[in-house]
């Protein structure tokens, strides 16, 4: 076997520096670089099309794609936050103001329970509600406070948003306009077989669309049928509470339960007995049939994944980059089991080969 010389040495100990030292610069705007691509990937389709329509019009195509995107995409969901603020911001004054009293509410569930389970709940502690209470206020009024305080950041955010908003879209463009040739130029540089690189890229590009329909579209559709439930039943910030529960489902499985159960069992205890039994109805055969049939059929069918690992790549990816984790960890694992898969098939015939 040839020994790398010292020159093939020296080179790639730079590529590795220099490249080591681009991914750094680039961290502090790694959420809109990310964005850009994962975008670029899911649009590229659309692009495509518009591209053979407008007779091979790089820039017309892409600008177009970019249009539709901020028309479809962008500008409702700026919408929706301007009213979720509004909503947020009457809640906030409802807590503050003592109208919203989380202490009073749990004294009620506690009230509610049959005597066995106020006996087990008495040997803990938990029924000391004067405690309770001054722990649920004071937590209720150091958040107000917190809230109170990072509002005075608001412009500062804002700020900062809109920047990597504008990055975003700028690269966002130029991937839309480029991506092709930059897929070439990535295919290249990989040193793996032509296979493999197909097999992976593959794999990359679709772990990424399938995550990002399937997820988006099943939160969507669940934050949006758990806000209507709640608007139905009267309850104060149904647009606040459905958008929690839509980031909440991008948990599969388990994410929209964990918002409108307990106020299902709050219903109930109180004695608000139709209103509880109506969303717990709901919420199992409506808000959890979509988790069920759309989250399998878009996300892990496409992507060759059983549903738990879906459930702790998106969990573990979430704990670790935040919210951009619910892509990143789905990406990750399928591209573990993709090259697990190509280990296992080159021993199987490097085996079965004959000596």
């Amino acid at each position: 076997m040839n020994q790398p010389t010292l020159q093939q040495r020296t080179f790639l100990f730079l590529l590795i520096a220099l490249s080591f030292c681009f991914a750094w610069i680039l961290f502090p705007l790694y959420s809109a670089v990310f964005w850009a691509i994962v975008l670029a990937i899911l649009f590229a389709p659309l692009h495509d099309r518009l591209l053979g329509i407008m007779r091979r019009q790089r820039n017309l195509a892409a600008l177009v794609t970019l249009m539709l995107f901020l028309t479809v995409i962008l500008i409702p969901f700026s919408l929706i936050s301007v009213s979720l603020v509004q909503q947020g911001t009457i809640i906030y004054e409802q807590i503050h103001t003592g109208q919203i009293d989380f202490g009073v509410y749990f004294q009620q569930i506690i009230s509610a329970l049959p005597d066995w389970a106020s006996r087990l709940l008495s040997h803990f502690g938990v029924t000391d509600f004067a405690t309770l209470k001054n722990i649920l206020s004071s937590a209720a009024t150091e958040g107000s406070q917190f809230i109170a305080a990072r509002a005075l950041d608001i412009g500062q955010t804002t700020a900062g948003f809109m920047f990597s908003a504008a990055i975003m879209l700028y690269l966002l463009f130029f991937l839309l306009r480029d991506g092709d040739v930059m897929t070439a130029k990535i295919k290249q540089a990989i040193p793996l077989d032509l296979e493999h690189k197909e097999q992976l890229l593959s794999t990359f590009v679709t772990a990424i669309r399938a995550t990002i329909k399937g997820n988006i579209i099943v939160a969507a559709v669940q934050g949006a049928l758990g806000g209507m439930m709640f608007w139905i039943l009267g309850i104060q910030g149904a647009l606040l509470w459905g958008v929690v529960m839509a980031v909440l489902a991008l948990l599969p499985g388990i994410g929209a339960a964990l918002l409108w159960m307990p106020v299902a069992i709050y219903f109930l205890v109180i004695g608000a007995t139709w209103q509880g039994v109506a969303l717990i109805v709901f919420g199992i055969l409506i808000v959890g049939l979509v988790d069920n049939i759309l989250r399998p059929i878009l996300v892990g069918k496409k992507t060759q994944m059983p549903d738990y690992v879906v459930l702790f790549s998106t969990l573990g990816g979430i704990v670790i980059f935040g919210l951009n984790g619910f892509v990143i960890g789905p990406v990750i694992a399928a591209l573990f089991i993709t090259v697990w898969d190509l280990f296992v098939t080159e021993n199987e015939e490097r085996v079965s080969m004959p000596e």
